[in-house]
C-alpha cells in the first residue's frame, strides 16, 4: 500500500467501527492547491484507547491531547482525537483539553486555510472556518480572534509569515496586527528549536530568504537574534541576497550565518548551538568557515592542502556557497578552476578518500623504521611528497624520504 492507500485504509477502519474520521490540516490545503501528499494527519472522534485498540501498531504519541501514532508498514499517521483547548498559560499549550466535535476542532487551530477537513470514503471536504474562501481569495488569516490565537501558541506568529512566503498570500490586516503586536512576545515561550524548524521548512521549500526578510519587518527576527535590532532591512536584504543561489542541500544553518558577515568562528559555532542545531551542522559550519580562509589566502598553498579540502564531504557544498558571493560572470571562472585543480589531484584525493596512502607503516617497516614518533613523521613527509609533487610511484617516494632530516 502506497501512502494515500493506506491513510484511506485508517479512515475506513475508523468508520467500520462505528467512528468518524477525515484528513486534516495541511493535506486539506494542499490538495486544493493541486499538489496532494502522502503526508496526512487524520482527525477523528475515536478516543485513544479504540484508536489502539483497532490497529495493531500504534505508539501513544501525546495521549494527554488525545495524539496517537498508527505505523503501517513503517509509514506513521498521526491520529488525534477531536478536542478543544483550555487555559492555555504559556503561550505553548494548553493545561487541559476536551474531546468534541470536528467543528470545535477546526476553530482551535492556527489558520483558516489549515482548518479544513476532508473526508475521502464522501470525497467532501469539511470547512468550518471559512478557509476554502481565504484559500481562492489567496489570503494567510488567523481562526477566530488573531490575538486569543497567538496567545495560545505564539509559534504561529512565525508559522504564519512561512505560509505567506511559501504560498505568496498576504496576512490579513487584522492578522498582521497581531503577530505585530505580540512579536516581543515570542520567548521565553517558544522553544528555540521549534523556530529552528519553522526556519528549516521555510528552506525546504525554497523561501528563507523571503522568510527572514518578512520576519525582520515584523520585528522577530531580532527577537531570535537580538544583534540584529539595529539592522536595517536593507541591510538585512542585501546580507541575504547571495542564499537565491546557494544550492538546495545547503543546510540552514549556511544561510543564517549570511546575516552575519565576518564574524569569527566562535560565534559562527555559537549559532549553531544558540539555535540547537545537530553537530553535523556545527562541522560544516567550521569547515566552511575554513574553506573561505583558504581561497582567500595569497601566498601559495600546498597541493595537500587542496587534496584534503576536495576530499571533505563538504567541499561541494562550500565551493558553490563561495560562488554565490561571486558576480555571475565570475562564477563560471571559478568553478573551471576548482575543476580543473580538483582533476589534477584525483589520484590523491581518491587515496585520501579511502585512507589508502602511497606509503605505508609496513613499508617504512620493511625498511627498518620502528612504530612510533619518528615513523608517524615520515609517514606524513611521504604523502606530502607524493600530493605536493604529484608522485605516484612508491619507490621514487620512499627513496626521496631517505634524504629527511627524520630518517634514521
Amino acid at each position: 500500500m502506497n501512502g494515500y492507500t493506506q491513510a484511506r485504509f485508517i479512515i475506513e477502519t475508523l468508520a467500520n467501527a462505528g467512528f468518524i474520521a477525515y484528513y486534516a490540516g495541511g493535506w486539506v490545503r494542499d490538495f486544493l492547491l493541486g499538489h496532494p501528499s502522502d503526508d496526512i494527519d487524520i482527525a477523528t472522534n475515536a478516543p485513544p484507547e479504540a484508536i489502539q485498540s483497532l490497529f495493531p501498531k500504534t505508539v501513544p504519541l501525546g495521549i494527554a491531547f488525545g495524539i496517537v501514532l498508527v505505523i503501517i508498514d513503517g509509514h506513521e499517521y498521526e491520529i488525534a482525537t477531536f478536542r478543544s483547548d483550555k487555559d492555555y498559560k504559556d503561550g505553548r499549550r494548553p493545561s487541559r483539553i476536551e474531546f468534541t466535535t470536528a467543528i470545535e476542532d477546526a476553530k482551535r487551530r492556527d489558520f483558516t486555510i489549515n482548518g479544513m477537513f476532508y473526508d475521502p470514503i464522501a470525497e467532501k471536504v469539511l470547512d468550518f472556518v471559512g478557509g476554502r474562501e481565504d484559500l481562492a481569495a489567496k489570503i494567510i488569516r488567523a481562526i477566530g480572534n488573531p490575538h486569543e490565537r497567538i496567545r495560545e501558541d505564539r509559534l504561529r506568529m512565525i508559522r504564519g509569515i512561512r505560509l505567506s512566503c511559501r504560498f505568496h498570500f498576504p496576512i490579513d490586516p487584522a492578522t498582521e496586527a497581531a503577530i505585530r503586536a505580540h512579536a516581543k512576545e515570542l520567548f521565553p515561550a517558544v522553544a528555540i528549536e521549534r523556530i529552528a524548524q519553522e526556519l528549516e521548512k521555510g528552506r525546504a521549500f525554497g523561501k528563507l530568504r523571503p522568510m527572514l526578510c518578512m520576519l525582520h519587518d515584523y520585528h522577530l527576527l531580532e527577537e531570535i537574534f537580538p544583534s540584529l535590532k539595529a539592522t536595517s532591512l536593507i541591510e538585512i536584504e542585501k546580507r541575504i541576497e547571495p542564499i537565491k543561489h546557494f544550492p538546495v542541500e545547503a543546510p540552514l544553518i549556511a544561510s543564517i550565518l549570511e546575516l552575519f558577515p565576518h564574524s569569527p568562528l566562535e560565534e559562527q559555532i555559537a549559532l549553531c548551538k544558540l539555535l540547537k542545531l545537530p553537530n553535523l551542522d556545527q562541522q560544516f559550519t567550521a569547515f566552511l568557515f575554513q574553506a573561505k580562509e583558504l581561497i582567500r589566502k595569497k601566498s601559495p598553498t600546498e597541493l595537500i592542502e587542496w587534496a584534503y579540502f576536495y576530499a571533505n564531504r563538504f567541499a561541494a557544498i562550500s565551493l558553490r556557497i563561495i560562488a554565490a558571493h561571486l558576480d555571475e560572470d565570475k562564477r563560471e571562472q571559478f568553478f573551471a578552476y576548482h575543476d580543473e585543480k580538483k582533476a589534477q589531484l584525483a589520484t590523491s584525493i581518491e587515496r585520501i578518500c579511502k585512507r589508502e596512502p602511497l606509503v605505508q607503516s609496513q613499508d617504512l617497516s620493511a625498511l627498518g623504521i620502528l612504530p612510533g614518533k619518528t615513523m608517524g613523521l615520515l609517514l606524513k613527509e611521504a604523502e606530502k611528497i607524493s600530493i605536493n609533487e604529484q608522485l605516484h610511484d612508491k619507490k621514487t617516494v620512499l627513496s626521496r624520504l631517505q634524504g629527511h632530516p627524520e630518517w634514521p
